[in-house]
């Protein structure tokens, strides 16, 4: 409930209400104002953000990109305009609005990107909004449990799209939009176009909630009204839609493209409709219908003709337009009733004519009642799905009939019962919600019958536009209300006959499916629970097994898995029969006494039982590396090795005198484990050097410090400009994470308390 919380004194929010109203207002003016001069032809614009890697932070600018920045600064002006009255006395508004504002930058750039790699970041950025904004209520259970499964959700097919981003940056060798676009063929005949296409999908499916994915959608509900009804016109939900429809060009015109799109959204936008009506809350009712609309565009935005990329570029304005306009009268009947149950309510007409004249004209133009937007909407639907011919029609035709006839009769249960009739008791005394809150459903409303009126105007700068750019070729779109008597005008007819009927019964209806989905074995909703906890316990199972406490496994296990991977490549790539010359006649006799001295220093390493002599003879070892370093001129080296060496052996030795005794886990004087596992590691090791050693040594790099490091840094020690110039922030964050160690080991070994040793192996 908006009012269940302690009210701040503010008028329409404060200042946080006027500049998240003014912010976006000022952008839809700027977008509207653009509008004809895109409409004619698209733009793109960008600047070199990581070179590099090929990222640019570009933008294009056409007719798709256009129609998703007007849906979404201007659904979200009525938002945060009806925010600002519904949650300006918040006392965390200001939060809110922040959140708000982020979630509409983070769709703005996803939809204008030109760089795949940009689109993902302002991808990212909807899922961190939308799991702030639904989390809002953060002292609900519900609220934070249906944030965190949107995020896992939308964020897991985040990361798939991202490993197809990436792949297709790599077959088309460019991570820009407007290129790729263009690279159609190649693309589709590339041997690597069915996993870009698959994880594609997966990240529009799971966002745009495609069955199995759905089950996110509807718990989002716990979110604030606005906030339902921002994420499910314009925002988050389309973003799945806008990807598909953006990448149609490049990954569409295949069989896989079609009857994967065309079963997928077919799927969902019937059982998403036959579940709307199972529910009582409206608000939850609304939500399935998202569901039903999203899976319709998917659905023809698949079927990939010209005809269908209309009727579904036609949806979504109509679907925008409809459904923000519904949320927001189902906030104000929450706000002045107490209650969204469809069970209760009835009557509101008398007490709330605008709400109700509001509601009426957004579900007349949901069930695709003449002269609504709707109308042409279905129609054209229709006529999409009987011209694809085939298998196909009869699917597609099939599945949008029977979300149509379904969504007749939601639109009866969400705007004509609870107004009609007479007036019910509820929590409280109903009363019209103030102007700001009825000023967006009002002119939402009012869209969608101007648009219905006058459809050439929203072919021309909308529709039109926005399938070129989805199509990927010009072609003449002619949208109109009245198309004569036809197949399409009589399925149309069916729908209303059918959703009246339905409608009239609905109530009878709610009660079968709800006995059905008590005996139902899937409850997708409580298999996400499941999934979870498989998750943790696996996870802890897991954690039990490796990370046991005892030092020597995990070393053994690290250097097991070094050597069997690492192995392996080299036995599949036949790399072992790299030569490189062992010739040893040009060794001087002071590099073989050297040699011996790092054996030794090994051997007594592997031999003693005292650690105070193994880690000296591990100093041993160290000196003798530092002197190899010296023999081949490389002095800064050496006294590099030189010093850790000094200092490990001290601070190691002062280290064990304040550690704790621990017994030692095993009194055998040979471990053929531990010993197999360091041969493997230095034969491994062994075979890597020498692998390296007989490849051609690249120096481009050694040239270009030679080249630069006086003139550029001024200094003729190569390798401490490297370090201090060309490293900087490497080397500092390096300082910066052995400063952080050592305090961290200071203040442990300060608050451990002398304890007993083992005198003898000291």
């Amino acid at each position: 409930m908006a009012d269940d919380y302690p009210k701040v004194d503010r008028v329409m929010g404060g200042p946080s209400g006027w500049i998240s109203i003014g912010f976006p207002a000022v952008l839809f003016l700027y977008f509207l104002g653009l509008l004809p001069q895109i409409a004619q032809a698209p733009q793109v614009h960008g600047i070199d953000w990581v070179p590099s890697l090929g990222i640019r932070l570009s933008v294009l600018l056409d007719g798709l990109s256009m129609t998703f920045a007007l849906l979404i600064t201007g659904i979200g002006t009525a938002v945060t305009l009806y925010s600002a009255r519904y949650l300006g006395q918040h006392p965390d508004y200001p939060r809110f609005v922040c959140y708000l504002l982020m979630f509409m930058v983070g769709m703005l750039g996803l939809v204008l990107s030109d760089n795949l790699i940009a689109l993902f970041v302002f991808w990212e950025i909807t899922t961190i909004a939308s799991y702030l904004l639904i989390g809002f209520n953060a002292d609900s259970a519900k609220s934070r449990r249906s944030a965190l499964q949107a995020l896992l959700v939308t964020g897991t097919g985040g990361l798939a799209m991202l490993g197809g981003m990436i792949i297709l940056g790599t077959v088309a060798g460019t991570f820009e939009l407007s290129q790729i676009l263009t690279m159609g063929d190649m693309i589709r005949t590339h041997p690597w176009y069915m996993g870009i296409l698959l994880l594609f999908l997966a990240g529009a499916f799971t966002k745009s909630a495609q069955v199995p994915f759905h089950f996110w959608l509807p718990n989002a509900m716990a979110a604030p009204t606005p906030v339902s009804a921002y994420l499910h016109s314009a925002t988050m939900v389309k973003a799945g839609v806008f990807l598909m429809a953006r990448m149609n060009p490049s990954l569409g015109g295949t069989d896989a493209w079609f009857w994967i799109l065309t079963l997928f959204g077919g799927v969902t936008a019937v059982f998403a409709s036959v579940m709307a009506m199972r529910q009582t809350d409206i608000k939850q009712v609304l939500a399935y219908t998202t569901l039903m609309a999203l899976g319709t565009l998917t659905m023809f935005i698949g079927a990939g003709t010209h005809y269908a990329i209309m009727a579904g570029m036609t949806f979504l304005v109509v679907h925008s337009l409809y459904k923000a306009a519904l949320f927001l009268m189902i906030g104000i009947v929450d706000h002045a009733t107490g209650t969204r149950e469809a069970t209760v309510l009835g009557g509101l007409s008398k007490v709330m004519p605008l709400t109700g004249l509001a509601a009426a004209l957004a579900a007349l133009s949901m069930a695709g009642v003449p002269p609504m937007v709707g109308f042409i909407g279905k129609e054209f639907m229709y006529k999409a799905g009987l011209g694809l011919g085939g298998l196909g029609a009869f699917w597609v035709t099939v599945m949008a009939f029977a979300a149509s006839v379904m969504m007749f009769a939601v639109g009866g249960i969400v705007a004509l019962k609870p107004f009609r009739g007479n007036l019910r008791p509820t929590p409280h005394a109903p009363h019209e919600g103030p102007w700001p809150m009825l000023a967006g459903p009002l002119v939402l409303g009012a869209l969608s019958l101007m648009f219905g009126l006058l459809p050439g105007v929203l072919g021309h700068y909308l529709v039109g536009p926005a399938t070129h750019a989805v199509y990927g070729e010009v072609r003449t779109v002619h949208l109109y209300l009245w198309g004569g008597f036809n197949t399409a005008l009589l399925l149309s007819l069916l729908t209303f006959v059918a959703g009246w009927l339905i409608y009239r019964r609905h109530e009878a209806i709610r009660a079968r499916l709800a006995a059905f989905e008590a005996r139902s074995p899937i409850d997708f909703d409580a298999g996400w629970d499941r999934l979870l906890e498989g998750f943790k316990g696996f996870a802890a199972w897991q954690a039990a097994l490796i990370q046991n406490g005892s030092l020597q496994r995990y070393m053994a296990v690290t250097f097991t898995t070094f050597v069997a991977l690492v192995g392996a490549t080299y036995v599949l790539r036949g790399a072992f029969t790299a030569g490189v010359s062992l010739s040893t006649e040009s060794v001087h006799p002071i590099q073989w006494t050297v040699l011996a001295l790092i054996c030794a220093g090994s051997l007594l390493v592997v031999w003693t039982h005292s650690r105070m002599t193994a880690v000296a003879a591990m100093g041993v070892v160290g000196i003798g590396v530092a002197l190899i370093f010296i023999m081949f001129s490389a002095p800064d080296v050496a006294i590099t090795q030189l010093l850790v060496e000094v200092l490990v052996v001290v601070l190691v030795s002062l280290v064990m005198l304040r550690l704790p005794y621990l017994p030692r886990r095993s009194r055998a004087s040979w471990r053929p484990g531990h010993a197999l596992i360091a041969a493997g590691t230095g034969l491994v090791t062994t075979f890597l050097m020498i692998s390296v050693l007989a490849g051609d040594f690249d120096r481009r790099l050694t040239t270009y410090f030679e080249a630069t490091s006086y003139p550029e840094a001024h200094g003729r020690n190569i390798v401490n400009v490297i370090l201090v110039d060309f490293r900087t922030l490497d080397t500092f964050g390096e300082i910066a994470v052995v400063v952080m160690a050592a305090i961290a080991a200071f203040a442990l070994l300060r608050g451990a308390a002398p304890a007993k040793r083992d005198t003898e192996e000291m």
